[in-house]
């Protein structure tokens, strides 16, 4: 392949679908990753994450030789940073990944390049790798382009929201706005709207932080419900007739790399100012606890009512239904507390949406129900909608997963 136009750095749920839809619109992109069984499933024309739709795109972009792989990045004129960012000490962001990528591409860079971060990062960070490229290459200042775009997408439907969802961009001054907006106008349908980039970083942080705020009112209703022995389902269903009512559905937890990290990046910066952000993510957090706990104290009653140890079915492993994603999983955290405190019971361990584990002996769900006397629902995949569940059994349905 030629030199391409784009290189892409990450390829993992956002940076290989967005490689994929770039390159779908005869757009050369070099991807990178530091995985290099990844880059050779790519290059292979296949992927190595479940999202529809993506498979026939990668396969047609390489095939095409619009999208290849490498661990090393080349010369292009615009470069996406697309790389996590983790947490270091107590949920304190960890931005050395977004710098370790920066640094890779620091001396290839030239006048009038387009240098882009997707990564959710803290506010400010834009700035910061502005300023380290600026360190190492002076002559270079105010000489490319420098912006925030932060991606909007739902798994199991990215490759449509990537083209469709509306981008806020962020530049650090007005140049690097509108080549940012000039460049993803080549393949984005949805409205692109102008800021800076700080306001650009804060506004991804503020959109996943207010609906874990959401999750976390609904989650705490269903914890006083069960308390008061009201049905959380049947009394949201009803709120919500209330015209500007609108009450999301609880569950056993938040998960996924956005809701259940984004807010601790607004907490760990102005932790005196975020006092709802902050309780938000501990009661989201608490209600993988409380469910774990739920299990054990269904797993006790079954024991002292019936002389013996139950077998229990723990239904979903991912952050939500119908995809493969267990990043900052509560369904996950939940089977690990119930297995520490197992005491040689048989345990059927479900995710339809992954055929083998490095912790976790996955099965079949269909057998799991049949096999088990406890079945605690932790996600409400679509496959669990079609059990047929015997009366004697034991039923915790954390996620309305059977209604």
């Amino acid at each position: 392949m030629k030199q391409p136009e784009v290189v892409m750095i990450g390829l993992g749920y956002i940076g290989l679908p967005t490689a994929a839809l770039i390159a779908q619109n005869k757009i050369k992109v070099h991807g990178v990753d530091i995985n290099s069984k990844v880059v050779e499933t790519i290059n292979a024309g296949k992927i190595h994450i479940v999202e529809p739709e993506l498979d026939l795109a990668v396969a047609k972009a390489v095939k095409g030789g619009y999208l290849a792989a490498d661990t090393f990045p080349v010369m292009a004129n615009t470069y996406l940073i697309v790389v996590p960012t983790p947490f270091k000490g107590k949920n304190e962001p960890d931005i050395s990944f977004v710098e370790a990528a920066t640094k890779s591409i620091i001396s290839l860079l030239k006048e009038d390049d387009l240098y882009i971060i997707e990564s959710t990062s803290p506010v400010g960070t834009t700035e910061k790798m502005m300023d380290l490229i600026y360190s190492e290459r002076p002559e270079l200042r105010d000489k490319i382009n420098i912006a925030y775009c932060p991606e909007r997408v739902l798994p199991g439907n990215v490759m449509y929201e990537l083209v469709n969802n509306d981008r806020v961009i962020g530049g650090v001054d007005d140049k690097s706005t509108e080549k940012a907006i000039a460049f993803y106008k080549q393949f984005i349908k949805g409205d692109l709207h102008k800021t800076n980039a700080r306001t650009a970083e804060m506004c991804k942080l503020v959109e996943n932080s207010s609906r874990d705020v959401q999750i976390a009112f609904a989650n705490e209703l269903s914890l006083i419900c069960d308390k008061a022995d009201i049905n959380v389902w049947e009394l949201i269903e009803l709120a919500n007739k209330h015209p500007r009512v609108n009450i999301l559905q609880p569950g056993c937890g938040v998960g996924g790399h956005c809701i259940a990290v984004d807010p601790y990046f607004i907490v760990a910066e102005y932790p005196m100012e975020s006092k709802i952000i902050g309780k938000a993510r501990e009661i989201n957090n608490y209600k993988s606890f409380w469910c774990a706990e739920k299990v054990q104290t269904a797993k006790l009653e079954f024991e002292l009512k019936n002389g013996r140890k139950p077998s229990i079915a723990l239904m979903g492993l991912a952050f939500k239904p119908d995809i493969d994603d267990l990043r900052e999983s509560p369904a996950k955290y939940i089977a690990q507390k119930v297995l520490q405190n197992s005491n040689n019971e048989e345990y059927f361990i479900v995710e339809p949406n992954i055929t083998e584990h490095k912790v976790f002996k996955i099965t079949d769900y269909k057998e799991a129900a049949k096999k088990a006397d406890i079945i605690a629902f932790l996600v409400g995949h679509k496959e669990f909608k079609t059990l047929e569940i015997e009366k004697d059994k034991v039923v915790l349905d954390f996620c309305n997963a059977i209604s």
